[in-house]
């Protein structure tokens, strides 16, 4: 599970086009953020996956469909917001995003983020076909972690648009000290639930969950540990999306020398023909979803 072994941009031109959909995302994040207060109502529309959807998610998404889109080397562009993928260009690369991860949050002031995936097929696409991946993390500080080319790297992102690197080939810490599980907990199947009471009694972890997927992910970057959106009964095939939350979170922490899974096999293996499908998600060190994977047979 765990693995270095990730897809790398196959020319001269893929890799400049991942360069400028970095740039996009990263100088876009502080005009996302800054719109965000005004931007907390509920829209009249639901997303295709029958959510809610806020104001602030359609402006993101279209600030970023129009941003990415002029990209020379973008063909495609897909996000949570829309039904479809949409014809950009005629690039090589296609570039899937949730603009807007966790946007509930928006109400109670809490974390949110956005997650993109660059991949080197038309959508909907495989979790080996992406090139790069990542999440923009609009927390106290404004953080971007980029994992491509084997390396997971962070940036500081500033309000004027400018960004720093501040940590390179980040790998998650050996010994996991947090986790966090998300549905509600009468839904759980027995063999997730009895493997969660058990990782509740080791004295050495916290519960850290916010409810954004995307906060709740950063924090096993940074202390280990583990992070589930189970199946549940009422969902076997749980709540986050493959194309735009499954693949590119599994290919952050499996770069980052951790492991992800669907249940069975690594995020990545998984095979969605749907551009919303969804699926159970497991991330975190090797040897807890080793055990979570085990827990479910």
């Amino acid at each position: 599970m765990a693995t270095k072994d990730v897809n790398t941009a196959s020319s001269a031109r893929d890799v400049r086009t991942i360069d400028e959909v970095v740039e996009v995302i990263a100088t876009t994040a502080p005009e996302i953020r800054t719109g965000l207060p005004s931007r907390r109502v509920a829209a009249e529309d639901q997303n295709p996956s029958g959510e809610t959807q806020m104001a602030a998610d359609i402006w993101a998404d279209e600030l970023l469909c129009e941003r990415i889109g002029a990209l020379e080397g973008v063909g495609e562009y897909a996000s949570e917001e829309r039904p479809e993928s949409i014809d950009v260009g005629n690039g090589p690369l296609s570039v899937a995003l949730d603009p807007l991860d966790g946007s509930s949050n928006l109400k109670p002031n809490n974390t949110v983020g956005t997650i993109f995936a660059v991949y080197d097929a038309p959508l909907p696409a495989h979790g080996r076909d992406i090139v790069a991946a990542g999440y923009v993390l609009y927390g106290p500080v404004m953080t971007m972690i980029v994992a491509r080319d084997g390396s997971v790297d962070e940036h500081i992102i500033y309000d004027d648009a400018s960004y720093e690197l501040v940590r390179e080939d980040i790998s998650l810490p050996e010994n996991g000290s947090v986790y966090g599980f998300g549905g509600r907990v009468p839904d759980w199947t027995d063999e997730f639930e009895a493997f969660a009471r058990e990782v509740e009694q080791d004295d050495s972890r916290k519960l850290r969950y916010g409810g954004s997927m995307i906060g709740d992910v950063n924090q096993i970057l940074t202390y280990g540990g583990i992070f589930s959106y189970p199946a549940l009964e009422s969902a076997p095939e749980g709540k986050l999306r493959v194309q735009f939350e499954g693949y590119p979170i599994g290919y952050v922490l499996e770069t980052a020398g951790g492991a992800s899974s669907d249940g069975t096999k690594s995020l990545l293996d998984v095979d969605k023909d749907e551009l919303h499908a969804r699926t159970p998600v497991y991330i975190g060190n090797s040897d807890l979803v080793a055990k979570l994977e085990a827990a479910l047979e």
